[in-house]
């Protein structure tokens, strides 16, 4: 089987990359990526060891994309994942979002392949997730969101791209035969993460701990109540083989996939646990006011994607945040522009 990742120098695409490298023994692994964002350079390395193929062309680039060999099976993680950037720069989210996935899509057609598609938890409404804001300080909330929850608008323009392509992918599924998975991912951390404020933030945090640098708490008073599911990278490998290997059996499924309740924390809990980690205290700001598209709470419900492959998280947060911490300690010196 040929299988090529979109978006493969990236942090979900190059651990995949390997990951399927490394167990998939019959499988010939591609990948796609024009290399834009920081520290894709260096995935790229990573990716070249164990001799897997980068195709340096941008997902918008049809012509090129067109004229690539057939794969078997195109797994999609390119995208441009920091909502933020949809202020300044809507035209690269669409372009790279959606028009990307089309012609993946258009490419899929031709070649009569099939598609996994990394969707994303920001499909669902933001005024249905800010009504848990005042709900967030009890310990005893216990929300689990899954596949039915709502995707009324407003979601952000990063959410409305994600969700318009798995809109596209089941139009053509409907009119091509086109065979699909779609995984919608929360909160995804581990090795090979390079962390920012709005994207990222486990690695972030861990690296700022580490490194004596600054952090802030932001919107919602600045409390550091806010709550989010998180899945270790592995693990999301681990359920896309699992969709691959039993592809011929289940398809057309959309899914909820995340860290589920237990792997459920706040960025106060996360401040705590990282001073114990890494033995550093670090000053923590507090900025009340947030941007419009952030959201107080998310935590995935596994229950349909359990039900399917019998698949839960094997990494919790304990293991995820020592993985990153003993993977950042280990390329400091390559790290240090990053943290």
């Amino acid at each position: 089987m040929k299988i090529l990742i979109a978006g493969g120098c990236g942090f979900i695409g190059s651990n995949l990359a390997i990951f399927l490298k490394k167990k998939l023994k019959n499988s010939n692994i591609f990948s796609l990526d024009n290399l834009f964002r920081k520290g894709s350079r260096i995935n790229l390395k990573n990716l070249k060891k164990l001799n897997i193929k980068n195709y340096n062309i941008d997902v918008k680039n049809y012509k090129k994309i067109k004229k690539l060999p057939r794969f078997n099976l195109i797994i999609d993680c390119c995208a441009e994942p920091a909502i933020e950037v949809s202020k300044h720069d809507p035209d690269r989210v669409i372009n790279t979002n959606l028009i990307g996935t089309y012609n993946l899509l258009k490419k899929i057609i031709m070649d009569k392949s099939k598609i996994i598609f990394l969707s994303t938890s920001r499909v669902y409404s933001i005024k249905k997730l800010n009504s848990f804001k005042n709900k967030i300080k009890k310990k005893t909330f216990r929300y689990l969101i899954d596949e039915n929850f709502p995707t009324t608008a407003p979601i952000s323009l990063y959410g409305m791209t994600k969700l318009s392509s798995e809109n596209l992918i089941k139009e053509f599924s409907y009119s091509n035969n086109i065979k699909y998975i779609i995984n919608r991912f929360g909160v995804i951390a581990g090795p090979w993460q390079f962390g920012k404020i709005d994207q990222g933030f486990v690695s972030l945090w861990i690296g700022r701990h580490l490194n004596k640098k600054k952090l802030s708490y932001i919107g919602y008073n600045g409390s550091g109540n806010q709550i989010r599911d998180v899945l270790h990278v592995n693990d999301l490998c681990e359920i896309i083989m699992k969709q691959i290997i039993n592809f011929s059996k289940i398809y057309n499924q959309t899914f909820n996939i995340g860290g589920g309740i237990n792997n459920a924390i706040s960025l106060k809990k996360l401040t705590h646990l990282c001073k114990h980690l890494t033995k550093n205290t670090i000053m923590i700001g507090k900025k009340p006011k947030t941007s419009i598209f952030d959201i107080p709470y998310y935590v995935s419900n596994n229950a349909k994607i359990k039900k399917f492959y019998s698949w839960e998280p094997k990494f919790n947060l304990k293991n995820i945040l020592e993985d990153i911490y003993c993977w950042l300690k280990k390329n400091k010196l390559i790290l240090k522009d990053f943290f």
